[in-house]
This record gives C-alpha cells, sequence and structure tokens, in this order.
C-alpha cells in the first residue's frame, strides 16, 4: 500500500468518525526538491489534498470570507499571503476546523480532504485535529518538559508504544535533537524562541499527520530563527503537505510552491476577504494576472 492509499483509506475513516488506530513512524531518506508536477497544458498532475469549494465563512451575521474555490497539492508548500483583516488566518483554521470553539461560526459550501467533507455531519473531530495539525504564530510550549510536549498528544491518543523512538524522531525532523538530546526533561520554556516553535512543530509532527498548518510561525523569531524555520519548510514537505500564512512576501517567495492571495473585496458594504489569484508562486511574484496582485506584491498597498 502507498502512503497515498494509506491517506485515503485514513480519510474514509475520519469522514465515517472512525479512528484509525496506530500510527506507524516512518524515517524518510533525503529527496531532491520537489516543485509543481504539470501536464502538456500546464495544468496541476499531482494528487489534491484539499479541495476548497465555493467556501465562505461566517461570524454571526458578518461574512468574513466569501467564494474562495482552489485546490492544494500533495507534498507542497502553499502559502497564503494578503493584507491585515482578508481572512488568511480564518481560512488556514478553516482547514483543520479549528474555528468551531469561536461562537457563531458558520461555514458554507465545502471543505473536500481526500474528497471528504470535513464538515460532514460524520466527521470525527479529533481525528480532523489529528491529521491536519497545526503551529501557530507564537510558540506555545506546554510548561513540561521537552520529553513531554513532544509526547504529549501520543500519550493522549494511546501511542504508547516505541514512545521514546517517536520522540527522538520527531525531534529529528524539526531539527532540534542535536540541541536538546542531553537536557530532554529540562522544561521545554527554557530554550529560545525559535527552538520553542520547533518544538512545537515536533509536538505537531509526532502523531504523524498529513498535513501540517502554520500561521506565521516565524513573525515573532529573529532572523536566525526564521531562516532555520523556512529550512525545515523546505525539508519537512517531503513528508507532509504544508499551508502558511505570512506576511512576509521574502518569506513566501523563498518557501513557497504555489501562493494564494487573499484581499478585501470593497465593492460591497461589509469588506468581506475573498481569494483574488492562485497559482505557481513564480508566476504569482513575477507576472501575477490581476492588478491588485501585482500591487500587492510589489508592496504598493497593505
Amino acid at each position: 500500500m502507498t502512503d497515498w492509499d494509506r491517506d485515503s483509506r485514513t480519510a474514509t475513516q475520519i469522514i465515517r468518525g472512525e479512528a484509525p488506530g496506530r500510527v506507524r513512524i516512518r524515517t524518510e531518506p533525503v529527496l531532491p526538491v520537489i516543485r509543481p508536477e504539470v501536464n502538456g497544458s500546464g495544468t496541476e498532475t499531482r494528487p489534491v489534498v484539499f479541495d476548497i469549494r465555493d467556501m465562505g465563512v461566517y461570524y454571526g451575521g458578518n461574512r468574513a470570507l466569501a467564494g474562495t474555490t482552489f485546490s492544494i497539492y500533495r507534498n507542497l508548500v502553499t502559502a497564503v499571503i494578503g493584507p491585515s483583516g482578508c481572512g488568511k488566518s480564518t481560512f488556514i483554521r478553516s482547514l483543520n476546523r479549528m474555528n468551531d470553539a469561536i461562537p457563531g461560526f458558520r461555514l458554507e459550501g465545502q471543505i473536500l480532504y481526500h474528497g471528504h467533507d470535513i464538515y460532514g455531519s460524520r466527521a470525527n473531530r479529533v481525528e480532523v485535529r489529528r491529521r491536519i495539525g497545526m503551529v501557530f504564530q507564537k510558540p506555545n510550549p506546554f510548561p513540561k518538559s521537552i520529553y513531554d510536549n513532544v509526547a504529549w498528544a501520543a500519550r493522549n491518543l494511546g501511542l504508547k508504544q516505541r514512545l521514546d523512538q517517536r520522540v527522538e524522531e520527531a525531534l529529528r525532523q524539526a531539527a532540534l535533537w542535536d540541541e536538546v538530546k542531553d537536557r530532554l526533561r529540562d522544561s521545554a520554556l527554557s530554550l529560545s524562541g525559535g527552538q520553542q516553535q520547533r518544538l512545537c512543530i515536533a509536538r505537531a509532527i509526532a502523531i504523524e499527520p498529513d498535513v501540517l498548518l502554520l500561521d506565521e510561525p516565524a513573525s515573532a523569531l529573529d532572523p536566525v530563527s526564521t531562516a532555520a524555520i523556512e529550512a525545515l519548510m523546505h525539508k519537512l514537505k517531503h513528508r507532509f503537505t504544508i499551508v502558511i500564512v505570512t506576511h512576509n512576501m521574502q518569506q513566501a517567495a523563498r518557501v513557497a510552491d504555489r501562493t494564494a492571495f487573499f484581499s478585501l473585496d470593497s465593492t460591497g458594504a461589509d469588506r468581506t476577504g475573498t481569494l483574488i489569484e492562485y497559482g505557481d508562486t513564480e508566476t504569482i511574484f513575477r507576472a501575477a494576472s490581476d492588478r491588485r496582485t501585482r500591487d500587492y506584491v510589489a508592496g504598493r498597498f497593505g
């Protein structure tokens, strides 16, 4: 069974409200840089992880996002860019149902994960969030040891066999093992900001998700730590599908294979966030088809 077949089977279990059971740790070799795969007509042929169809988001009577339709592809970094207030964080948090706890939240349209509606009545929210992990803007390690931070989710999911191996592998994948291997019982709060963010990434990947959502993961970090996070994204996309929200245009250009530009639609009274343009990152930054995109990436507004 291929990894893709396994992911599709797991998605079916999620939509049925079933738990897929224990997760096997896989060690991946170093692979060449992945680029988008296109056929002769320029159409993407890589498998679709998220198929977003006419997505709209409401908080009570206020519409935050409207008319969002595009696909996110396997093992690529997809950047979501745009001015403040255009719905970027609302969008990424909707991909793993993180907005469900917000009073008045309502989603229209569909978000299909491996072909299954994650907002369907039979979807298991716990499993959705296990398979679609998230790392937030500000590092948020638990007030526990480094080891216990990484092991926390696995323990809570009953994945207690070979826990030491699982923790080590996650820390290695997050490029943190060599820095902390001799201090695993120290408090996670003793780490630097950049190390704490990589620890949060290790915590997310310890339970082997399929997707990593990163909401401005380097905005609170210094340039050296930011560079480490960006290098980590290039490495991790061989194992995970990554979606990142960023305000940093240079960062999006450096790390993303594809870029979605969101902005505010000011034609209505409520100034709703909407997807303006989506495509290969090089095209978005060098030859965008929409004037609003060109103006934004050139720094003329936003």
